[in-house]
């Protein structure tokens, strides 16, 4: 397993051996030994599982108190993933940094807590998978809406192919939520 370069400090991309021959493949999706040599050393509580047609975005979202740190990985098809600095602090507040991720490389990304997420399928379907250090609370979800211009996220298909539930649309935009942020660097 190899770790790729990323430009937000805490992220890590990481690039499992992929074993493969006319019949198919085999990768190891998490194997706490070598994850933890490459910084991914967490406890993981749950584990999800999403199903999405091509130009749904979902996010951004995160935990608030007391976080939850992912490592993401697409596991058919093909996701445009984006996570968003929000630790106060940070020298990188407020920026972002997207992977391309599908079932063939089988990169995935470490996001601790301090991020949120999100991300766009490009294939005709995308089965998303996530292993979560903390468990899921609705008291504590939150966002920010997925197209803040003061984020600037540049999603890789054209705005009218994007499809995005209602709650999406209605987050707020980072500026009304970073002083209520608990995150800190």
């Amino acid at each position: 397993m190899e770790r790729l370069t990323t430009r937000l400090d805490g992220l890590a991309l990481l690039a499992p051996a992929v074993h493969g021959d006319e019949r198919g493949f085999f990768l190891e999706t998490f194997r706490e030994d070598t994850w933890a040599a490459a910084g991914v050393e967490v406890a993981f509580k749950q584990d999800n599982h999403s199903r999405s047609r091509r130009g749904t975005v979902r996010g951004i979202h995160f935990q608030t108190h007391p976080g939850q740190g992912k490592l993401v990985r697409c596991a058919r098809g093909r996701v445009w993933d984006v996570v968003v600095d929000l630790r106060r602090g940070s020298p990188t507040f407020g920026e972002w940094e997207a992977f391309e991720l599908d079932d063939a490389a089988g990169h995935q990304l470490w996001i601790p807590v301090g991020f949120g997420h999100g991300f766009c399928v490009l294939s005709d379907v995308a089965d998303f998978v996530y292993k979560c250090t903390n468990y899921y609370d609705p008291a504590t979800e939150a966002g920010i809406r997925f197209d803040d211009p003061e984020v600037g996220i540049e999603w890789p298909l054209p705005a009218d192919e994007l499809l995005f539930s209602q709650r999406d649309r209605d987050a707020p935009p980072l500026s009304a939520v970073a002083d209520d942020l608990p995150f800190g660097v």
